[in-house]
């Protein structure tokens, strides 16, 4: 075909429908690579157990808040705009964006 690539219509709206789905509630501030700690802030309140999808250029995965800390303390819920530690099970880097999962 060359140059350009291109999805057949209903293929690229399938793909559009499920990022819809998806709301921004948080973006990664900082990573602590030998402790698999993620800082992130959030724009809305997320409690321990919410299931979070992070994207970024080198980063896409999914997984259930394990736990979070606030100042080295253990919190069940993070209030919006507040940045809290959450252990990740993958990489992430500064900028990444934290989307809720379906």
């Amino acid at each position: 075909m060359g140059l350009f690539s291109w999805k057949p219509k209903k293929e690229a709206k399938e793909e559009a429908k499920e990022e819809a789905k998806e709301e921004r509630i948080g973006v990664v501030t900082h990573y602590f690579g030998g402790i698999s700690v993620a800082i992130v802030r959030f724009s809305r309140a997320v409690k321990v157990g919410e299931k979070v999808h992070f994207k970024g250029a080198t980063t896409d995965f999914e997984e259930a808040i394990k736990s979070m800390q606030l100042n080295h303390e253990d919190i069940a819920e993070a209030k919006k705009n507040q940045e809290v530690g959450i252990k990740v099970d993958g990489k992430v880097r500064e900028g990444d964006e934290v989307y809720t999962a379906s």
